[in-house]
Parts: structure tokens; sequence; C-alpha cells
């Protein structure tokens, strides 16, 4: 799964049957059984001092929340290969690796894409990500700089960019 600038998610046929499985899950199945724990533990009486309830109604809001990002994910997502870009700029979708301030021995290699696309080969950046936004719209062989939590700058030049076959 590849996001571009247009907000548009570009999904395998597979990663898309998997996140619309996972909603009409949380859709179905999940929101009877949240419900009925809800119910059970209203049951049992005094609702303020009732930890059961409480971490019930907590659930049931994650989940809700789940349920609106993977609409909208879905509700954006084209089915198919993300463009590859021909000139070797980093674009979502593309495995990167990336020399931190050019010393071509520390190195990291990551796919750009959005967190519900995690892969076991690779660790993955999202684009909105310090590292990610840095590196993104750059080509092979540039320069990217980018901010660290701690606010301090940081760089790393560009090695490779190449499209995610996983």
């Amino acid at each position: 799964m590849t996001q571009t600038s247009e907000n548009v998610t570009w999904l395998t046929q597979e990663a898309y049957n998997k996140l619309k499985e996972e909603l009409e899950y949380l859709t179905g199945p999940a929101r009877t059984e949240i419900a009925a724990k809800i119910a059970a533990a209203r049951e049992e009486g005094d609702l303020r001092e009732n930890g059961g309830y409480h971490a019930a109604k907590e659930e049931q809001g994650k989940q809700e929340l789940r349920v609106r990002q993977l609409t909208q994910l879905l509700e954006n997502a084209k089915v198919g290969e993300a463009p590859a870009s021909a000139d070797g700029t980093v674009s979502p979708g593309m495995v990167v690796t990336v020399a931190f301030d050019g010393d071509e021995d520390d190195t990291l290699t990551f796919l750009l894409a959005s967190r519900e696309y995690a892969s076991d080969d690779v660790e993955t950046y999202s684009p909105q990500s310090p590292l990610g936004s840095g590196v993104l719209g750059r080509k092979v062989g540039e320069d990217a700089e980018y901010e660290l939590p701690n606010g301090k700058k940081a760089s790393v030049r560009i090695l490779k960019a190449e499209p995610y076959t996983g």
C-alpha cells in the first residue's frame, strides 16, 4: 500500500481484501460482542464504580475509531500497483536505502508506506514520519534533511529507491 499526494492509497488486492474483511468484522460480529459486554456490565449495578463497564466502553471507542480509519482508507483506495517513478524520485511504495550523514557504512533500508502495509521483510516508515517526509520527492544521490524528535536536524543521502515488490 502506498499513498500519493492526492490522498489516494494504493493497495494490492490482497491488502484491500484483508482490510475490507477487518472492517466487516468490526461493523458486524465485533459490534455485537461489545454491545453484549456493555449490557452485561450495566446489569452489574452502579456504573460509576463498574470497571468492566468502563473498560468495555473504552474498547468500543477504540473499535469505532478503527472503523472510521478503515472506512476512510478504503474509500480513497485504488487497487493495483502505484505508478513507479522512472527518474529515481522517492515516492510512497518504494524501498529506500539511505546513508546517515553520508556515511555509506551507516545505512537504513525501509519501505515508505502507511502503517497498514507494514511488512515483515523490511521496516516501514510512513511518508508523514520525519524521515519519510524528508526523503519524499528527493532523487537517488541527493541529500535530505529532517528534524529529529529532540528538535535537532539530521541528514541522509539517498542511495537507492526501488518499487516494493513484496
